[in-house]
């Protein structure tokens, strides 16, 4: 049972980020637009300067949408193939499920990245975007999906079952 537990929870890891992707392609012009705005550094009136840069450039924010999509599309990646190594190596071994563990290991590591990195460290912490509502919308979006992925990454590699 904690086997298949550990599969499904794998494969939510990649079937979240598939669907957060494909609804950002879904709308591609708003997830732009709301990068922009990040980036931009515009309705900041609590911290209205930065020590670092705020930019008004689109190519920027295509940039940063590519980025983020990448990353998204390489955790459902991870995630779903993760989930299958799991579930295909349920009745196997020990060493065999613990190395099956390896793409949903990766799933969880780089949906940190994405959610932490890129939403929580560049976005939070480096552009602010803390101060607007879009901006907070998003951070605390990526804080859940961030304790979500390391919560499970920690159960699915804490024990060599």
């Amino acid at each position: 049972m904690v086997r298949l537990l550990k599969s499904a929870l794998v494969l939510f890891i990649g079937l979240h980020a598939l669907f957060y992707a494909l609804q950002n392609m879904a709308n591609i012009d708003a997830a732009h637009g709301a990068l922009a705005y990040v980036l931009s550094g515009a309705d900041h009136e609590v911290y209205p300067a930065t020590i670092f840069f705020k930019t008004g450039n689109p190519l920027l924010a295509w940039i940063g949408l590519a980025v983020v999509l990448i990353g998204e599309f390489a955790v459902a990646f991870f995630g779903i193939k993760g989930g299958w190594d799991l579930f295909a190596a349920r009745s196997a071994t020990a060493e065999e499920f613990h190395a099956a563990k390896r793409s949903g290991v990766i799933a969880a590591g780089l949906a940190l990245l994405v959610w932490f990195g890129f939403f929580m460290s560049f976005g939070a912490a480096f552009f602010q975007m803390w101060q607007t509502q879009i901006g907070t919308g998003s951070m605390e979006g990526a804080f859940m999906y961030a304790i979500a992925s390391a919560i499970t990454m920690i159960f699915v590699s804490a024990t060599n079952d």
